[in-house]
């Protein structure tokens, strides 16, 4: 009771409060040396603006990784009788989990547009073909089977620092990931596991935000569309529930974000963030019509903080999110008797979700003269998460959605905007499962390609 009551406080604050906080596409309000200066400093803006008050600015990012996983990849290694059976196996995987394109324009006084095109998994290919040994059938294949989105596009009024409007489709900066998922903004070759796990990550949708900085303190506070509890499920708890499988996003239900960075101390943010919704109404399914269901809400309520520390050679990050979602048991029954060929996953949906994580790296390179004075930088870290899809539930427990997950590993930074990556990895199950080990590699960029 104590949790709801505390993430219904957060949420409250969501709606009623101008107290937010900005993303890394939000600093064009300020002067233009002041932009410039942050840009080449921390790459977090995504907008140019040149002395005469208008540019356009080109950059990105990019991941390519690959991972040895000593473990099973079946997919019935959690739901078999006896997941031992499954034990000494492993399996390889190489990906590219997110390239992403900048495009943007600064048109001056005070207006600028803001686009972000993002390939997951190498994108997308599909092909028709001319089948010899059928008959010469048409018949069309997947030859790609990542993803294309555009993940932002918004257009902005920067009437003062303290405030900005911003309309579009938006980052919904809740949690320490989607604020900062940029591959230069932590340790592991692939993002952190917890919250990528419970949120949408990275979580963007249609709607208006409004942001500003006041001194050490900066705000944002956002409209948006609600979840689809169609598409919940015990592996990803409300994740599914942020994109829409059709040409639309349905908004029968409207939802509220805010996010408050602080930045007193020296080297230190410490932020806190959440949002409230309801999800059951904004489906398509007929289940929501029905007098059984007519009282269903399905209040999705999250509650978020999380820091970063980066001086004197050390970078600590931390995070803890907690999720609550009303009427779980009433979502789990009718995603249940979804169709087969409808887009739930048809499964249980806990009432609470937990995912917390604490990683810190020191740069050895700082003791080497030579190599320092040159700008490259070798951190050795460690990290730690803890998380549960299916925290709390009155539904069967499912001990595989929670574990623990312990990593080691090394950046290296020949120059500021490319960094290579290797990582030891261990999940640690609840018995009866297999833990899962992991060796893990990669490169990846982030950068502007325009000064």
């Amino acid at each position: 009771m104590k949790s709801k009551m505390f993430l219904f406080s957060l949420c409250i604050a969501a709606i009623s409060t101008h107290a937010f906080a900005a993303n890394e596409a939000e600093k064009t309000s300020k002067s233009s040396e002041e932009a410039v200066t942050e840009m080449k400093a921390q790459k977090r803006s995504i907008l140019k603006t040149e002395e005469n008050g208008k540019g356009l600015t080109i950059g990105g990012y990019g991941e390519a990784v690959y991972s040895h996983n000593f473990y099973s990849d079946k997919y019935i290694r959690y739901t078999a009788k006896d997941p031992s059976v499954y034990k000494g196996q492993s399996h390889g995987r190489f990906d590219l989990p997110h390239v992403v394109l900048f495009l943007n324009y600064n048109f001056g006084h005070g207006w600028s547009m803001g686009s972000e095109i993002e390939f997951e998994h190498g994108g997308t290919e599909s092909a028709i073909e001319i089948e010899e040994e059928e008959a010469g059938e048409y018949e069309s294949e997947i030859e790609r089977g990542g993803e294309v989105a555009l993940e932002q596009f918004w257009i902005q009024k920067s009437i003062c620092p303290e405030f900005n409007i911003k309309l579009g489709h938006i980052i919904v900066p809740v949690g320490g990931t989607n604020q900062n998922h940029l591959p230069t903004e932590f340790f592991g070759v692939y993002r952190p596991e917890g919250e990528n796990t419970i949120l949408p990550c990275t979580w963007h949708e249609t709607g208006i935000s409004l942001w500003g900085r006041a001194g050490d303190w900066r705000y944002e506070a956002l409209l948006v569309p609600g979840l689809d509890s169609d598409r919940f499920n015990r592996l990803n708890w409300i994740q599914g529930g942020a994109g829409s499988p059709y040409e639309f996003k349905i908004g029968n239900s409207v939802a509220g974000a805010f996010r408050i960075d602080n930045y007193s101390i020296k080297g230190l943010r410490l932020s806190l963030s959440g949002y409230a919704g309801n999800s059951f109404n904004n489906s398509l399914n007929d289940y929501k019509d029905s007098e059984k269901y007519k009282d269903v809400k399905g209040t999705v309520m999250i509650g978020a903080f999380d820091f970063n520390y980066n001086d004197h050679n050390w970078i600590v990050r931390g995070n803890f999110d907690y999720g609550h979602l009303s009427d779980a048991d009433k979502i789990t029954e009718v995603n249940k008797k979804m169709s087969n060929n409808s887009p739930s996953p048809q499964q249980n949906v806990a009432e609470a979700a937990i995912a917390t994580g604490i990683e810190a790296g020191y740069n050895v390179f700082s003791q080497i003269n030579k190599l320092n004075d040159k700008g490259q930088k070798l951190y050795v870290f460690g990290r730690y998460d803890y998380y549960d899809s299916m925290h709390k539930t009155s539904t069967p427990i499912y001990k595989f959605c929670g574990r623990n997950r312990i990593a080691a590993g090394v950046n290296y930074y020949p120059i500021h905007d490319i960094v290579v990556k290797g990582e030891y990895s261990i999940g640690l199950m609840r018995t009866p499962y297999n833990n899962e080990p992991a060796i893990s590699v990669g490169v990846a960029y982030a950068g502007f390609f325009t000064k």
